[in-house]
């Protein structure tokens, strides 16, 4: 059964808080429900498919169907002798689905804790984090095409995974529903702890060969919580934009200027990703505010909702920020969060 509801108010379904109302609104709890999904959205121009509203910018008055993904479900789908199989609902959120692993002695996935979002949202975005990537541990998932009214399995390639992207950030708006994610998880286990904060971290720096994915959850927890707002107190939607990639001949132009600037060697041995947090401070943008909005005073790549803010308050200090920094830098950035104005 479909509970339709007209003109919801979606202010506490982003995490950023902002001011959104949606035409209409439906709530997606099981796969029963999927063939009568397509037939509503035939009905609507335009479709929108919401998760746990961490990664998007709503406008203030949304004309399209919004789908709320809220489905529940963990298992263990398969085992081999190298790996664990698990699969979990699009609507289980992020964090508590990578806690729930570790209960169940499934590691793999302890340097994602703590995202905000969906499991159905995280492959959109190929989420990642203190050295790990989602389409490290993925092993396919279920979608369901609404416009064709029919469901479809994905691997790997056919979800076109990239730096904070994926097949479904390009395809065609609202058409496809993630309807389960399924996880490869290793059982010869080993722990992640490249990143700089990690290795400086008290309890894991110096003792690296006692790590464990539960201690690693916890540094990251503690990690996270010493650098971005709570949502829950501060609207956020975490790294507002993307680390921007350039060539080699561009990193030794901004060395020359900046010889402190962050940057991180990638695998192709030619491109270096930049930290976008650092170009926003040292543009001067830490800690600043336009009216209701502006940036975290610790962590300059968030951008926060003071409150009463709308998607156009967060657009004009978006573009704002990202005119300083072309200009000083001669790096364009690029915006993480979806901004839908359906």
């Amino acid at each position: 059964m479909l509970l339709h509801t007209s003109s919801q108010d979606l202010t506490s379904f982003n995490t950023l808080g902002l001011r959104s109302t949606a035409h209409a609104l439906v709530r997606y709890e099981s796969a029963a429900q999927l063939a009568a999904l397509s037939e509503l959205a035939a009905q609507h121009s335009r479709v929108f498919v919401l998760g746990g509203g961490s990664n998007v910018v709503l406008g203030a008055s949304l004309d399209c169907l919004v789908i709320k993904v809220v489905s529940r479900g963990i298992r263990l789908v398969a085992e081999t002798d190298e790996h664990w199989i698990v699969e979990a609902e699009a609507g289980e959120v992020w964090h508590d689905f990578v806690d729930h692993c570790l209960v169940q002695g499934w590691p793999g996935l302890e340097n994602l804790a703590l995202i905000p979002g969906t499991v159905g949202a995280a492959p959109v975005q190929n989420i990642g984090a203190y050295g790990v990537e989602l389409d490290q541990r993925f092993h396919s998932l279920v979608a369901w095409d609404l416009k064709m009214g029919s469901r479809v399995e994905m691997s790997a390639d056919d979800c076109g995974f990239s730096y904070r992207t994926s097949f479904f950030k390009q395809a065609e708006p609202g058409r496809w529903l993630i309807v389960s994610v399924r996880f490869c998880l290793p059982k010869s286990w080993q722990p992640v702890l490249e990143y700089p904060d990690l290795k400086r971290h008290a309890v894991l720096g110096s003792c690296s060969g006692q790590a464990t994915p539960r201690r690693i959850f916890d540094a990251v927890c503690e990690i996270r919580r010493s650098k971005l707002p709570d949502p829950a107190v501060l609207g956020n939607a975490g790294s507002f934009f993307k680390n921007p990639i350039v060539d080699a001949a561009t990193l030794r132009r901004l060395r020359g200027e900046y010889p402190d600037i962050v940057a991180y060697g990638q695998v192709d041995g030619t491109t270096h990703k930049l930290a976008a947090g650092w170009l926003i401070d040292r543009a001067g943008w830490k800690g600043r505010r336009m009216g209701p909005v502006g940036t975290h005073e610790r962590q300059a790549l968030v951008l926060v909702n003071h409150g009463g803010a709308s998607a156009d308050d967060i657009a004009h200090l978006a573009q704002a920020i990202k005119a300083d920094v072309l200009a000083r830098f001669g790096v364009t950035l690029e915006q993480e969060p979806v901004a839908v104005y359906c």
